[in-house]
């Protein structure tokens, strides 16, 4: 299983699928995604800090670096 650390928490985030688990047959979940933010930038973030970030207008870099670590 591949990881890859979260831009928000900084946690290590599973990657689902690829050739990683061809042989161990794993079944677990992606668990983040990368996403375009509104300011051109991309930041890869686990599902909870995407939950964390502002409804209300468009997120920006700025809001990715105002998550907890």
């Amino acid at each position: 299983m591949a990881k890859e650390p979260c831009d928000g928490c900084g946690r290590p985030v599973n990657i689902g699928g690829g050739i990683a688990n061809i042989w161990t047959l794993e079944t677990k979940p992606t668990e983040g995604m990368t996403v375009e933010l509104a300011d051109g930038t991309e930041h890869f973030l686990c599902y909870e800090c995407m939950e964390a970030l502002p409804d209300e207008r468009e997120v920006t870099a700025d809001d990715i670096d105002a998550l907890d670590r």
